[in-house]
């Protein structure tokens, strides 16, 4: 089962680091963003290094806080979060026409949330890529837990370069992972490649919308607290996704912003003007006792030093992506659905 309890998260916090390295270790990763003085390219062009850091600073964070599941959902009116995500998979299961003894890979899968509710809606098999060792020590015991050992595993590695032969699966998705990519046309080629020609490749990216102006100080400023907190080496544009992808080599099916038409918030959970029993801990009272309770830990030496910096550049993010939903110049669920052409020209 998840990890849900305070020490669950103190503990957890700072993943496969070293107790005793954890503080340098935030300190390493603050360094790379903007507001602490780093650029975009010594991000991309350490992108394994700052990305791993994130995760195993802040999986605790999103375990104890998000669930399973790390992502967001258009979501309709009394439709819970956690009703709301599953929804959201099972959406993607069948825009990828998912059928039984398909041989399906999750990129960027985190601890396996995704993968393992659309392994059992679609009865298919689904392998987890990730490069982050802690994530995928938590997803094989919640695969242990549900069953789900024999159907689905994990394989450590770069999305940039897998280890996997041309044409191995029957279908791949991604789910606000692919972000993370230094270069998204790199990304995307190495997805074409694994996947088998005629087969489908469903993502949901972050993005910047068309309403975003670089040229606006505020919306730098925004952007720039999402990378931060997010891990991100920079947010592309929805049109820089779109492009990418058919420079990939793809055939574009649809593509859609979902959080246009979401008749509730996706950025609800983490607005602190609103109130939910049912996401209590992402609320302003429930972050107060999570912020609290993390200062207590580190103090008493419970949780390792730097735990409260990971929590204050987390909440950071969140002021950030509502920002950036209030503002419509971001978005966490701008769907492409593309297709590997049967024959290459």
């Amino acid at each position: 089962m998840s990890k849900s309890g305070a020490l669950d998260l103190a503990t957890g916090v700072g993943g496969k680091i070293k107790k005793e390295d954890v503080q340098s270790a935030v300190e390493q990763y603050e360094k790379y963003h903007v507001c602490f003085g780093g650029g975009e390219e010594t991000r991309k062009a350490n992108y394994s290094d700052m990305v791993n850091k994130y995760y195993d600073l802040a999986t605790s964070f999103y375990e104890f806080g998000w669930g399973e599941s790390f992502h967001f959902a258009p979501r309709w009116k009394g439709e819970s979060l956690r009703e709301s995500i599953k929804r959201h998979e099972h959406f993607l299961a069948l825009q990828l026409g998912l059928k039984p003894g398909m041989k399906v890979l999750d990129v960027g899968c985190g601890i396996g949330g995704p993968l393992r509710e659309i392994a059992r809606f679609s009865s298919t098999s689904i392998t987890g890529l990730n490069n982050n060792e802690y994530q995928i020590s938590r997803g094989r015991e919640l695969n242990r837990v549900a069953g789900l050992s024999e159907s689905c595993n994990f394989v450590k590695a770069d999305f940039m370069k897998m280890p996997f032969p041309d044409n191995s699966f029957d279908g791949i998705y991604a789910i606000e992972a692919t972000c993370h990519a230094p270069d998204a046309v790199g990304c995307y080629k190495e997805i074409y490649r694994v996947l088998k020609p005629g087969q489908r490749f469903a993502v949901y990216e972050w993005c910047m919308t068309d309403h975003f102006d670089p040229d606006n100080e505020s919306h730098q400023k925004t952007k720039a607290e999402i990378e931060l907190g997010n891990g991100l080496p920079d947010i592309r544009t929805t049109k820089q996704c779109l492009d990418a992808l058919k420079l990939a080599g793809f055939e574009v099916i649809s593509e859609k912003d979902l959080a246009a038409d979401s008749p509730v918030s996706w950025y609800l959970p983490l607005d602190t003007s609103q109130f939910s029993i049912t996401s209590f801990r992402l609320t302003s009272f429930g972050r107060f006792i999570t912020r609290t309770m993390v200062k207590t830990l580190e103090f008493v030496g419970i949780a390792p030093a730097g735990s409260n910096r990971v929590s204050s550049f987390l909440e950071k993010a969140a002021e950030g992506l509502v920002e950036g939903g209030r503002k419509e110049i971001f978005t966490p669920m701008c769907f492409f659905l593309v297709r590997k052409p049967l024959s290459e020209s």
